[in-house]
């Protein structure tokens, strides 16, 4: 058996104001294809299917369309579980449409898919709340799947009855995840977890979050699901969230997080993401490698101290997107910020950082028999650590100055 394992595709998400919706759909063929070339089995979306609550027509035409490509025509298993970004509400909605291609939809961390079997013969034979078993065409022992979407303080007290406390999202989880697995999991099929959640090893550090990631930390008032939450059944633990491919933990089984197919703030620039293809057989994982993916623009950030250095380093990577860094004595120029837009169309934000400076701090004698110009350019030195205006701010400062005196 294979499973193509992805997460935080986060359709319709932009960077600052550029959309990314063309690389997505670029890089959600290349997954497509990879599963097409791989000839998998089964695929699992860990969660993040769209970047708001609300996504537009484009957004949901695009998730639509790929999931479809993906299950082709019901003879793949395609499971895409709710992230933190999704309104549970809004994946659940084209179910039943969706499962006669055979496409799962989990919103809620209690849903229970009911059983069913697509024409292209993916027959989901077992079912409780958290828990699918299927059985796949061309694979002779049955895919186990435990679904948890990311829950948050409203939906764990309403649907899992958790109070608000420091362990017991953690302590409901693992008990929920053992019942699971002691009922439904043993060595005659794959035994796979799929969560969005913040995982991490008890005791180990803190994994790095994205930007926009940074609010689930607190789920439900517990700052991390541990590695040894998870029942020893399980042969695979296919993660959602952080955007940055890497293994938490081999123990009880390895806990993967697959990555954002693309990069999505400037904090993963140079990144490589990629999918999981897992290869599997009754009882055991055979092994798992991750697979580069190659569409959609890089994300770089670089400083520099010149100008033309920073001209000359666009140029050669005019098919990126970009935040620079400009150290320098006084601040940017209007001249040399046109130049820099001039010369590359993916520029997202150019960061202007003045040097430090030991010129001694002033501020506190202040002559007042000093003309308003004079008296603004020693403000300024005292606020910029000596550093002195330009030229192009003191023009606009006498502009003010003359509209002041009409």
């Amino acid at each position: 058996m294979k499973i193509l394992h992805t997460a935080d595709w986060h359709i319709g998400k932009k960077l600052d104001n550029f959309s990314r919706l063309d690389e997505q759909r670029l890089v959600l063929e290349e997954i497509c294809e990879i599963a097409e070339r791989e000839q998998v089995d089964a695929i699992v979306v860990a969660g993040d299917l769209f970047d708001n609550f609300n996504p537009s027509s484009e957004a949901t035409e695009l998730l639509y369309s790929t999931l479809h490509r993906l299950s082709a025509n019901g003879t793949r298993a395609v499971i895409a579980i709710a992230g933190n970004h999704d309104s549970p509400e809004r994946i659940q909605v084209p179910d039943a449409l969706a499962k006669v291609c055979g496409i799962l939809f989990v919103g809620f961390p209690n849903t229970e898919v009911k059983p069913f079997c697509t024409q292209g013969q993916v027959d989901i034979v077992k079912t409780a709340p958290g828990f699918i078993e299927i059985k796949l065409p061309n694979a002779p022992f049955p895919l186990r799947v435990l679904h948890t979407p990311y829950a948050n303080e409203q939906r764990l007290k309403t649907f899992l009855g958790v109070e608000e406390s420091e362990e017991a999202l953690r302590l409901h989880l693992q008990q929920h995840w053992q019942t699971l697995a002691d009922q439904y999991l043993d060595d005659k099929g794959f035994n796979l977890l799929a969560t969005h959640l913040f995982v991490m090893q008890k005791g180990g550090p803190m994994p790095e979050e994205p930007d926009d990631e940074r609010p689930i930390l607190h789920i439900g008032g517990a700052q991390a699901i541990y590695t040894e939450n998870f029942p020893k059944q399980v042969h695979y633990i296919a993660l959602g969230h952080l955007h940055r491919f890497h293994q938490v933990d081999k123990v009880p089984a390895p806990a993967v997080y697959s990555s954002s197919p693309l990069a999505y703030s400037f904090s993963e620039a140079n990144q490589n993401k990629y999918v999981i293809l897992i290869e599997a057989e009754a009882g055991k994982l055979v092994g798992y490698k991750p697979i580069e993916l190659l569409k959609g623009k890089k994300l770089r950030r670089k400083s520099f101290h010149s100008i033309d250095d920073a001209i000359e380093w666009l140029g050669a990577h005019q098919d990126d997107l970009i935040e620079l860094t400009i150290i320098s004595d006084n601040y940017l120029e209007a001249s040399d910020k046109k130049r820099l837009m001039e010369a590359h169309s993916g520029i997202i934000q150019i960061i202007p950082q003045i040097k430090k400076s030991e010129v001694a701090d002033t501020s506190s004698e202040v002559d007042l028999s000093l003309s308003m110009e004079k008296l603004f350019q020693e403000y300024f030195k005292s606020k910029n650590k000596g550093q002195e205006p330009s030229e192009g701010l003191m023009e606009v400062f006498r502009e003010v100055l003359g509209s002041e005196a009409e």
